[in-house]
């Protein structure tokens, strides 16, 4: 089957590359074109451009890292859809509104083709070591000829229901990733603020109820101040902006994630948008008094 990948960003660049190792005839496109030399030294074919690229290819992949973008993308007067052709299957691993994954499965049945929702979970690290949790919503039938191509990408593959239903997921997963993240942080500046010697105060929470996998994944980046991006705050920012939507869509109240979201906020606000999610530990320590040399 020929793929075609395009988004090649923090997460496309290695699910990309990781594709073209377990040999899938691949082609790729990226707006920002020094980004292709990378898996093209691989071995990738270029495209000049969305057109191009779905012309060429059976399945198309995305991952794109914003709404704007995944909505030009693919509804653009140049984008995949003005182009996809009867029998194709279109794949967006970007995090996006499941409504917008509906939508974008009626216009690919309008062409004859087929669209899956599939976001991932896992971070730059998982993308790298193509052990990323893969979540798909949308036809069966289509699932089964995409699935052998996203297992080169990821180590849990799944069908979790319908078009849509793997960003449903996507975002409960979020939900919890930003309010786990945001816990650890508060927790953090309590303990600091209190005299707790950080390491310490780490060692006897991962081995007690306290423990969760993004406490393990942010102190020792509190502890060295490494707030360098995998997970950039105004991605999380967007994705609760999605949660919120999807709460209100289903009638459901999510005080928790609300914190989140405008802890989230408050850090893009302070100018950390483009900081790691660990950046969640500052306001936290700022209104806390606490200060880290």
């Amino acid at each position: 089957m020929r793929v075609g990948f395009i988004g090649l960003g923090t997460m496309g660049l290695p699910m990309s590359m990781n594709l073209v190792k377990a040999g899938v005839p691949l082609t790729v496109f990226n707006r920002t074109p020094g980004r292709v030399e990378d898996v093209v030294a691989l071995g990738a074919k270029p495209a000049e451009s969305v057109a191009a690229l779905v012309q060429a290819v059976d399945l198309v992949l995305t991952c794109l890292g914003t709404l704007a973008a995944t909505d030009e993308v693919f509804r653009g007067s140049q984008g995949v859809l003005a182009h996809t052709r009867p029998g194709q299957i279109l794949v967006d691993h970007s995090t996006i509104a499941p409504h917008t994954a509906r939508s974008l499965g009626e216009a690919a049945a309008g062409r004859g083709a087929w669209f899956l929702d599939a976001p991932v979970s896992g971070g730059p690290e998982g993308a790298t070591a193509a052990t990323l949790t893969i979540m798909v919503g949308g036809d069966a039938d289509a699932y089964a000829v995409a699935e052998p191509t996203l297992r080169a990408m990821g180590q849990r593959v799944q069908r979790v229901g319908s078009s849509g239903s793997g960003c449903v997921f996507k975002l409960v997963n979020q939900a919890l990733t930003a309010i786990h993240a945001a816990a650890a942080a508060e927790a953090m500046a309590l303990g600091a603020k209190a005299g707790a010697d950080a390491e310490t105060l780490f060692g006897i929470l991962k081995a007690s109820f306290g423990q969760s996998r993004m406490l393990e994944r942010s102190v020792p980046r509190f502890i060295a101040r490494d707030f360098s991006p995998a997970t950039r705050m105004k991605r999380i920012s967007q994705d609760l902006e999605l949660v919120s939507e999807l709460g209100r869509e289903c009638g459901v109240s999510l005080p928790l994630a609300a914190t989140a979201a405008n802890l989230c906020k408050e850090a893009v606000t302070m100018g950390l948008g483009e900081a790691d999610l660990a950046a969640f530990v500052l306001p936290c320590e700022r209104d806390a008094g606490v200060i880290v040399a």
